[in-house]
């Protein structure tokens, strides 16, 4: 994979607290000075149970450089081992840190956004929930990439015909090892599909792959947004596998454009839009 072209930036990796122990994390720092530069808390994918800080390089180095932005990747707890509600804590005690650390690290706290792929993608729209109910941090934005949604699998698509790379079989093993029991499996903050009070949540993009069994469940949730009044793009990428997605440039190149409206124009209305765009 070609590396994206980009003014010099600097990385670096730590711990931050978290309700279990130290959360390891890697910042993400454009080459630039700006005072006002959005701070994204990235979540990688790996269905729950697998994925590392690596698998997060290509976006939040494009999204760090090409916005500019602070990314502050996060590597949550995985399951079996760690099952729910592992992650979404610990998710929410690093926008927490970031909150209180936006400052220090020469970020906006105005413009704190969530994103994250697959797995990270589920965990990132749980974070809004749990910010919004919490109330104790605000985020501006959200970003889901591929995400899963939906423990139920009542909305997947049809892995043949749709030629996907992710199978209803794999998705129930994730969901198995990360929900163990059904009743969590209603809880909002491990289905948003299945919230029922979506109102005040922040403006989202959300961006789906044709080729995936994810992209039927990730687009209701976008049209319930809209419903419940949340300023919500959403754009399906033709010829595009779930796998895929997440290192796709056309992909990452919304999200800039997305990130950068934010920035000026935070209270941004967008309509529900199904673009086909070609790989």
């Amino acid at each position: 994979m070609v590396k994206p072209v980009a003014p010099a930036f600097s990385t670096e990796e730590f711990i931050i607290p978290g309700p279990g122990g130290a959360i390891p994390v890697r910042l993400y720092r454009p080459g630039t000075n700006s005072p006002k530069l959005p701070l994204v808390l990235y979540f990688h994918g790996g269905g729950f149970s697998g994925g590392s800080l690596d698998d997060a390089e290509y976006p939040a180095h494009f999204i760090a450089s090409h916005c500019p932005a602070l990314v502050l990747s996060v590597g949550y707890s995985l399951a079996p081992l760690h099952p729910f509600p592992a992650a979404p804590e610990e998710a929410y005690a690093a926008a927490i840190w970031a909150a209180r650390n936006a400052k220090r690290l020469g970020a906006s706290l105005e413009l704190l956004v969530v994103a994250g792929d697959d797995a990270g993608g589920n965990i990132a729209a749980s974070l809004t929930l749990m910010a919004r109910d919490r109330a104790e941090v605000h985020i501006a934005a959200q970003v889901l990439i591929g995400p899963m949604l939906d423990p139920s699998m009542t909305r997947l698509g049809d892995a043949e015909k749709l030629k996907s790379d992710l199978t209803a079989e794999q998705c129930a093993k994730r969901y198995q090892q990360y929900l163990p029991t059904s009743m969590q499996r209603m809880h909002p903050y491990a289905a948003p599909l299945e919230c029922l009070r979506l109102a005040g949540l922040p403006t989202a993009l959300i961006a789906t792959a044709e080729c995936d069994v994810l992209h039927v469940e990730a687009e209701k949730y976008a049209a319930a947004l809209i419903s419940a009044g949340v300023p919500t793009q959403v754009s399906r990428f033709t010829g595009i596998k779930h796998a895929e997605l997440h290192t796709h440039l056309p992909v990452m190149h919304d999200i800039v454009n997305f990130l950068r409206r934010q920035s000026q124009h935070p209270d941004l209305n967008f309509n529900i839009q199904h673009e086909d765009h070609h790989a």
